[in-house]
């Protein structure tokens, strides 16, 4: 008889006991896979939702007292622009962008502004506003800014990407409430601080404090000012995951002498989100363990006790113990397989549903979640069948032949 035949055979035996065992993997899996796929697609939209926000750490002097995070910089306080060396020098991971500035008050016709040193290139990158506006648009992913075309965008467009590349020590980006308040379009001439600047473009209305800054070149308005090399505040943008895995502490940690802040209530979010869901998983994952495992194994134990005689026969006619141990672990095999196979699709299937519901985020299969199911429940369905597998192999044939 082929072993295919002792296997399919073994496998209809008990058949109550059977399903029984097949729906602890397989309701198991099941809330596995659908854990970790809302899950995966959680943390997506959550990190997309930071980038949106462009920079979502800031690095202030340590005297600082935080009042309104996005104007953290115009308290006067000041830090070494060598911070931004140690940082961009360092092996923190997450630190997608570094832009430091330096802010001081100006007056133009009787007027308050805020004139705002940047490093144009770093600026651009953390300013999720100012591509928002439509005027810039902002490059896919971190890094430097690209300055080559696009295929498919206007020459405005491209022209002012150059400009706000490029921006040199006589020329200023406006604000939106500036240039409205001072009648300034591009071209226009602007002093500040005894210094004649170029206004190379008015920046979108954003509807945050920087339609009222004026924007230069950041190692210009520290000459103007004559603060030397010093930093109002570097604002980062902050991968997601790793600011929920500890990024401030590491910053806190390489510039003791700062004080480093985040938009707290996302980061929070999701550090409670990926815990909950961790401990959720967790938590499925030993009871499909502790019940599945112990419905299995007992399954297995009644079987071998039921089919010794038979057991025994198979033995008398030449079959080895290896025989018998391999009969049992690829029945065992095969359920496992099933499981984790129904397991993955019945989870995908409940994620698809739920995922928009529970976490407002649509959700996708994901391949790599059929590997994990199928190893789990193979897994756990070998071992808790290997024990009665080796007892059946260690059976004496003449012992169980006595029984008939």
């Amino acid at each position: 008889m082929r072993m295919r035949t002792l296997v399919w055979r073994e496998i209809f035996e008990r058949k109550s006991q059977l399903i029984t065992s097949f729906l602890a993997i397989l309701l198991g899996i099941t809330v596995i896979v659908s854990i970790e796929n809302i899950t995966f697609y959680s943390e997506k939209a959550v990190a997309r939702e930071m980038d949106s926000l462009g920079a979502n750490v800031l690095i202030l002097p340590k005297s600082v007292t935080l009042q309104d995070y996005y104007a953290a910089d115009m308290q006067g306080e000041t830090i070494p622009e060598e911070y931004v060396t140690q940082l961009a020098m360092s092996d923190l991971e997450g630190l997608d962008n570094l832009s430091p500035k330096l802010s001081v008050p100006v007056e133009v016709e009787g007027r308050s502004f805020t004139l705002t040193g940047i490093l144009p290139k770093s600026e651009f990158q953390a300013k999720a506003a100012w591509a928002g506006a439509g005027i810039f648009s902002r490059p896919a992913g971190c890094g430097a800014m690209p300055t080559l075309a696009f295929v498919g965008e206007d020459k405005k467009t491209l022209v002012r990407q150059r400009v706000i590349d490029n921006l040199t020590s006589e020329e200023v980006l406006v604000g939106a409430d500036v240039a409205s308040a001072l009648r300034l379009k591009e071209g226009d001439r602007l002093t500040l601080l005894g210094q004649s600047f170029s206004v190379t473009a008015t920046l979108p209305q954003t509807g945050t404090i920087d339609d009222s800054r004026v924007f230069a070149h950041l190692h210009r308005v520290q000459e103007l000012a004559g603060k030397g090399p010093v930093i109002n505040a570097i604002e980062v943008v902050g991968c997601c995951q790793e600011i929920s895995k500890g990024l401030v502490a590491k910053i806190n940690a390489l510039l003791p002498d700062a004080k480093v802040v985040t938009i707290t209530q996302i980061a929070d979010a999701q550090i409670r989100m990926n815990a909950l869901m961790s401990r959720l998983s967790t938590v499925f994952l030993a009871i499909i363990v502790c019940v599945g495992g112990a419905g299995i194994a007992n399954y297995m134990y009644a079987n071998v006790h039921e089919r010794r005689r038979e057991i025994g026969t198979l033995m008398s006619l030449g079959a080895t113990s290896f025989l018998i141990l391999r009969i049992f672990l690829l029945k065992a095999l095969l359920l496992g397989i099933a499981g984790g196979v129904g397991g993955y699709l019945l989870g995908t299937i409940l994620a698809a549903v739920l995922g928009p519901k529970l976490a407002g985020v649509p959700v996708l299969p994901m391949p790599m979640l059929a590997l994990l199911a199928i190893l789990i429940s193979s897994g756990l369905a070998l071992a808790a069948s290997y024990f009665p597998a080796r007892r059946a192999a260690r059976l004496d044939p003449s012992a169980t032949l006595q029984e008939i």
